[in-house]
């Protein structure tokens, strides 16, 4: 075993990210570094580092339960609506799910996360599962049945928004379900006693104090697997759907500011981003009202963590445990063979993606299976959501096609990560791409900008690094919005896109930008990657690459990739130390 001195991978983790902590000063290095030299201690440092130290996966039952609970849920997700009873029903599903599948809270049809409804018939379906309904909101109804999973229940401050979150933590480490003062009497009703009363405990304090008290009294006894941060939607709104999922693994929940002008919060936050274990889970979502999602995604990745952003994703404590039915295996609809040697045409080739979880964006509208569409897989779902992954791929069409990401083993930003911890983390991306048939990465980074400012470039040994730990993939996608990050290296190409497709575009416009994009790009073949935001249909879509003067033709992202690699119309780029940064995306 080479082991590498730990100042040295700290200096070099200085010298070659510039969003990483800055533990050696890089003053102290005389002369600038040759790239060569980077590389060389980069392979030595993948030599010797140890292999990622995961959380462990939620443990699974045999087969999915033959019957469980279902449970709908309102609509109003306002804090003095019926969050009070939502949050009550979701800190009893995190407690009745811990060691076995349960409960199941049927959110409502206009949910972000769209496949709520599609996935009860799938498990119905495909995995056997018969589903007692309950009525709509019927706390009383779930606590005549569950109560016997909680030791009690803690109070939260209808005044003061933070003492809920504060909540979710106490309801994980105490097994306590969250009640408002309203519903005091209902939980007695059930037998559950008072274990701890938040009201005027935070009356006056800012939430870095608030969230102080709670990492004083719980933080040791929480997990340092999965940390909860309770934000996205702010101020009369709550939508804590993850919270289960937190309960069930007795996470910290906090929604800490990442922003720097949030002096007190942002040192509160990295003090708990520094006491978990290596390569954990941050669930849920940043504050809409206090930072962005560029300044926490950075911290996280700094931390080398793994990100997985969604506040309102449901029923992860019972989903998590389902396994796989015995007849599945994960198969992409794959183009082309590993080994296709393709010839580009004169002619322009267009391939669109969409990369946000695809259970938040068009899968369930009509027009897929239209054309040719690409769809970034959440790759951790293979262990911590199993039947909504297996349903992605039992519903796909052929014309749907998956690849990894979003950078690596979760959402994460690589000019962000320490370099002696991006060997391990991409190991595990690895293996879960082994494990869900996936033979592209898509790389995001916004770190130093976003599609409105700095930069969503890459620098050469950040791509060197992906070329490196991804000797098997066709090729690399990368930016969100559009991006000059563009190689080919033995074959296997790596392309940003060149389009980012807003929601709010008319698709009249959108065919003039094409057009002026196809007219500036006379080379042929052209090579047209277009991002595709999420809540875009795949008609729209279609609707405007059918508009064109010039005939295009749509193709799945692996025979994009193997067309490119025959014709290199594109020129290679990275990011430049002039090209400009923005630290505040």
């Amino acid at each position: 075993m080479i082991l590498i001195p730990q100042k040295v991978g700290a200096c070099l983790q200085a010298i070659s990210w510039h969003g990483s902590p800055d533990p050696c000063s890089v003053s102290r290095v005389r002369r600038p570094v040759p790239l060569q030299a980077i590389a060389l201690l980069l392979s030595l440092l993948a030599l010797a580092s140890p292999g990622t130290l995961a959380q462990p996966a939620p443990r699974k039952v045999d087969r999915a339960p033959a019957t469980a609970t279902i449970i709908p849920l309102s609509e109003n997700w306002r804090l003095d609506g019926d969050v009070p009873v939502h949050a009550l029903l979701i800190s009893l599903q995190g407690l009745a799910n811990r060691d076995y599948p349960r409960l199941y809270l049927e959110y409502p049809k206009n949910w972000q996360w769209e496949i709520v409804h599609p996935l009860v018939g799938f498990l119905e379906k495909r995995h056997g599962v018969k589903f007692e309904r309950l009525g709509l909101n019927d706390a009383d109804a779930a606590l005549a049945k569950f109560a016997r999973h909680a030791k009690g229940y803690v109070v939260w401050d209808r005044a003061v928004r933070s003492s809920l979150t504060v909540a979710f933590t106490i309801a994980g480490v105490e097994d306590a379900v969250i009640v408002r003062d309203d519903q005091i009497a209902l939980a007695e009703k059930h037998g559950l006693k008072k274990l701890a009363d938040l009201r005027g405990q935070f009356t006056g304090m800012p939430d870095h104090q608030i969230y102080q008290w709670a990492y004083d009294r719980y933080f040791e006894k929480c997990s340092r697997d999965y940390y909860v941060v309770l934000g996205g939607h702010a101020g009369a709104e709550m939508q804590p759907a993850i919270g289960d999922f937190g309960i069930m693994q007795r996470a910290f929940f906090t929604d800490l500011s990442a922003n720097p002008k949030h002096v007190e919060e942002l040192a509160l936050l990295k003090k708990i981003f520094g006491r978990q274990n290596p390569a954990s889970i941050v669930l849920g979502w940043h504050s809409y009202a206090k930072d962005t999602e560029g300044q926490h995604t950075t911290l996280v990745g700094n931390f080398g963590l793994k990100m997985e952003g969604l506040h309102n994703l449901p029923n992860v404590s019972f989903t998590c445990q389902i396994p796989l039915t015995p007849d599945f295996k994960f198969t992409n609809n794959h183009a082309v063979t590993r080994d296709a040697k393709l010839t580009a045409e004169k002619k322009v080739y267009v391939c669109a993606a969409a990369t946000d979880s695809m259970g938040i964006g068009t899968w369930t509208k009509p027009g897929r299976g239209k054309i040719p569409y690409t769809w970034q897989v959440l790759m951790n779902w293979s262990w911590m959501n199993p039947p909504a992954l297996q349903f992605f791929y039992e519903d796909k069409t052929p014309n749907d096609y998956f690849i990894g990401g979003l950078s690596g083993p979760g959402y994460m930003y690589p000019k962000s990560i320490p370099a002696e911890k991006f060997p391990a983390l991409m190991k595990s991306a690895r293996e879960m791409m082994a494990t869900l048939d996936l033979r592209v990465m898509e790389i995001m980074d916004y770190s130093e900008g976003n599609r409105h400012v700095g930069n969503t470039d890459l620098p050469k040994a950040v791509v060197d690094l992906y070329y490196r730990e991804f000797p098997d993939v066709l090729g690399f996608i990368n930016g969100y919005g559009t991006a000059r990050t563009f190689d080919l290296r033995d074959t296997r190409p790596f392309i940003s896109y060149d389009y980012y497709l807003d929601v709010a575009r008319p698709g009249e416009e959108a065919t003039a930008d094409l057009e002026e994009l196809i007219q500036l790009n006379p080379a042929r073949p052209y090579f047209l990657l277009m991002h595709v935001r999420e809540s875009n249909t795949i008609e729209k879509v279609a609707t405007i690459l059918n508009s064109l003067s010039e005939p295009v033709e749509v193709v799945p992202l692996d025979k994009f990739l193997k067309l490119a690699a025959s014709a290199k119309t594109y020129r290679t780029r990275y990011q430049q130390p002039t090209d400009p940064v923005d630290h505040n995306p």
